[in-house]
């Protein structure tokens, strides 16, 4: 397969998750706390800063009700939620673009409508798709056409709709996709994570990179998001906020800068401790093939030209004699010369 490159890092296995800051709204309209954002996006190590472009009467009818906890986020209307947050325009996401480009970290926006997608694509070097947009055919075209990598969010799908997907962005010109799991729950209990569907993805899409969307509560240790690397997921996907303590919106379930710093150290380790793909002795055990396995040992005196018999024999460290892998040939076999117990056995003593 081409490696897939996503800004300026290639996806595989054999390099870090490409991990993805979620800022969404999270900025609440205000452009100096988005840039403040991505500078803590940057600052913990994250690849990506990523916000979401859309004007409330694009994205939801009036009387679309809320499907999130309205005991984190008391609003019960989508369109007076969306209609907090939505005062962004090009210039803004034009700022924010450069803001991200001269401290070097990837600048990305979800687009939720058409005039979004044409205005955010020549400030991404690819989109990324939610997973609420999973069957929305004109938009996923039009995504498509842009020519860009695309990255899938698939919460709340089946596989069926996953296929039409990719299908559909296929045929209108995606020829690099990326299928993100996710559970469209705010928050996601951790029972409710299912990290084990990222294999079911990669059964169903061998040829594909598979990744990971996450809206669980961040514990210390960051594990959720560790697991799911570890489980094949190579480009990560998380909510971001400055403060994890404001209620409302997004910030009840997003990582924050320390959460993102220990997540690069739980990378950093498990890095470290992965090492090789195909099962070998290392040089680092070679001391112990030696010294810790075992060899025959003679386990009472015996005279020369003694036959040997199992009762003869036990086995012993170190391995500098004959292996007990070829017992069966040295019984029955004569020995050369007398031996007392506890020596070792060597082929010379054999007659």
């Amino acid at each position: 397969m081409t490696p897939l490159i996503l800004g300026e890092r290639e996806i595989s296995p054999q390099h870090r998750p490409y991990l993805i800051a979620e800022i969404g709204v999270n900025h609440e309209g205000s452009l100096d706390q988005a840039r403040h954002l991505i500078d803590l996006c940057k600052e913990g190590g994250a690849d990506a800063a990523k916000f979401q472009t859309y004007k409330a009467s694009r994205i939801t009818s009036k009387n679309s009700p809320a499907y999130w906890d309205t005991s984190k986020e008391p609003t019960e209307s989508q369109y007076k939620l969306f209609q907090k947050y939505d005062m962004f325009g090009p210039d803004e996401y034009i700022s924010l673009a450069r803001h991200c480009q001269d401290i070097e970290i990837d600048f990305l926006s979800t687009p939720f409508d058409a005039d979004a997608i044409d205005f955010i694509d020549p400030l991404v070097s690819f989109h990324k798709v939610a997973s609420a947009d999973i069957t929305n055919i004109p938009l996923l075209r039009q995504i498509a056409k842009k020519g860009k990598p695309v990255l899938l969010s698939t919460g709340a799908s089946t596989l069926g709709e996953i296929d039409t997907a990719r299908d559909t962005l296929n045929k209108a010109g995606c020829s690099e996709l990326v299928l993100l799991h996710c559970v469209l729950n705010y928050p996601c209990l951790n029972r409710h994570a299912h990290l084990n569907m990222i294999e079911s993805l990669q059964r169903a899409h061998p040829d594909l990179t598979i990744g990971y969307s996450d809206h669980t509560v961040p514990d210390d240790a960051m594990r959720v998001l560790s697991a799911a690397w570890l489980k094949g997921a190579l480009v990560l996907e998380k909510h971001f906020t400055h403060d994890k303590t404001l209620s409302g919106n997004d910030h009840y379930h997003a990582m924050d800068v320390h959460d993102l710093k220990r997540f690069q150290e739980n990378v950093n380790i498990l890095m470290e401790t992965l090492g090789n793909t195909i099962k070998k002795p290392l040089e680092e055990e070679a001391p112990a093939r030696l010294h810790a396995r075992r060899s025959i040992v003679i386990d009472r005196p015996l005279k020369k030209g003694h036959q040997l018999v199992e009762a003869d024999l036990t086995y012993k460290r170190p391995a500098h004699g004959i292996s007990p892998l070829h017992w069966d040939e040295v019984i029955g076999r004569q020995i050369n010369k007398n031996l007392d117990a506890d020596n070792i056995l060597r082929w010379e003593d054999l007659a």
